[in-house]
């Protein structure tokens, strides 16, 4: 292609751009005028046959957040905890509608709101949304929790990696604070936080090491950048650590708990570092000469804009476990009780 043919390229593209802003105005103000939304909902805490597709309210949007029609959601473990009857404080307000994050586009804004317009294509995070979850058809969010899609992620795959992304680069980067040279255990490397965790800790130059089950995650896990990876549940996997990593270990991301990530810990070096998100039970045990500490995905505006540059940085794969639909919200939380999930399990709405 020669310069006169880029440069025509580059003019349709141009002119095709106040087009496409103007298609989805028009859209935006159609969703404006709708009143209901499908949403899966529970009605009570129970099993994952208590999540059923309800017409909800649409939510409104305050001043300071955005509307967004969303096209995927995330299924988190957290929300199989939530549906099972776990709240923070009394009792919620049902029907409830799960789900704490995805991505979708702006249908509308708050008077407060700068950052985005209609049209943009945006991910967000909001756990325990006041104005309800992610598993519906539109979810009013506080803008300062909503970023712009990277560039190389579509819908279903930033719908399956916002909070995931968030509490995996926290990790790596503000917690374990992971430099180049460094032997990095991802313990727990095949699920929707690990995957994402490998690719972060290579970014850094770090070696890293993961666990995984069976031979399509352990398949995974190396793809992905790891390597060494290696079965906890097998007899001799504290041997294959200490083979994969003779010098021992500077930083634990773990996000599974019990004996085997206990002996895992016992190969970090004095001075090493182990983190973990809130919710990984048991804990791991406080320890002499490593420090060990919890901590919770933030978002805002800086935190988005971090992920954003890190995932085009570690040229981010977000690998998928299944797909469902909205009104399939039930099956979906009856495949993630099964576990071993590869990724994460993906909710389209359309």
């Amino acid at each position: 292609m020669n310069k006169d043919d880029i440069s025509a390229v580059g003019a349709v593209r141009r002119l095709s751009q106040p087009k496409k802003r103007a298609r989805q105005a028009a859209k935006s103000r159609i969703e404006e005028k709708k009143t209901t939304m499908k949403a899966a909902a529970i009605d009570k805490f129970g099993p994952p046959s208590v999540l059923k597709l309800h017409m909800l309210p649409m939510p409104k949007p305050g001043p300071g957040e955005v509307l967004i029609a969303l096209r995927a959601a995330g299924i988190g473990v957290w929300d199989g905890d939530i549906r099972g009857g776990w709240w923070p404080q009394g009792r919620p307000k049902f029907p409830l509608v799960l789900g704490s994050d995805g991505a979708g586009i702006v249908v509308t804004k708050g008077v407060r709101v700068r950052r985005f317009r209609e049209g943009d294509r945006v991910w967000a995070y909001e756990f325990i949304n006041p104005k309800g979850g992610f598993y519906a058809e539109y979810a009013a969010v506080d803008a300062e929790h909503v970023g712009r899609l990277p560039r190389r992620l579509d819908f279903l795959h930033a719908g399956a990696s916002a909070v995931t992304g968030l509490t995996a680069l926290q990790g790596i980067d503000d917690h374990l604070r992971v430099r180049k040279g460094e032997t990095v255990l991802i313990f727990g490397a095949s699920g929707a936080v690990g995957t994402l965790a490998v690719q972060f800790a290579k970014r850094r130059g770090a070696k890293v090491l993961g666990t995984a089950s069976g031979s399509e995650a352990t398949k995974l896990v190396r793809r992905l950048g790891a390597t060494g990876v290696f079965d906890p549940r097998s007899k001799n996997a504290v041997e294959q650590l200490k083979a994969l990593a003779p010098g021992g270990i500077n930083a634990v991301l773990a996000l599974a708990g019990g004996n085997m990530l206990e002996r895992c810990i016992d190969l970090v070096r004095p001075g090493g570092r182990v983190a973990h998100p809130n919710g990984v039970e048991p804990e791991p045990k406080q320890r002499k000469n490593v420090r060990v500490l919890a901590y919770d995905a933030a978002a805002g505006r800086r935190e988005s804009e971090r992920l954003d540059r890190a995932v085009e940085e570690a040229r981010l794969r977000v690998p998928i476990a299944a797909i469902y639909p909205l009104a399939q919200a039930a099956k979906a939380h009856q495949r993630l009780e099964k576990g071993h999930v590869l990724g994460r399990i993906v909710l389209e709405i359309k």
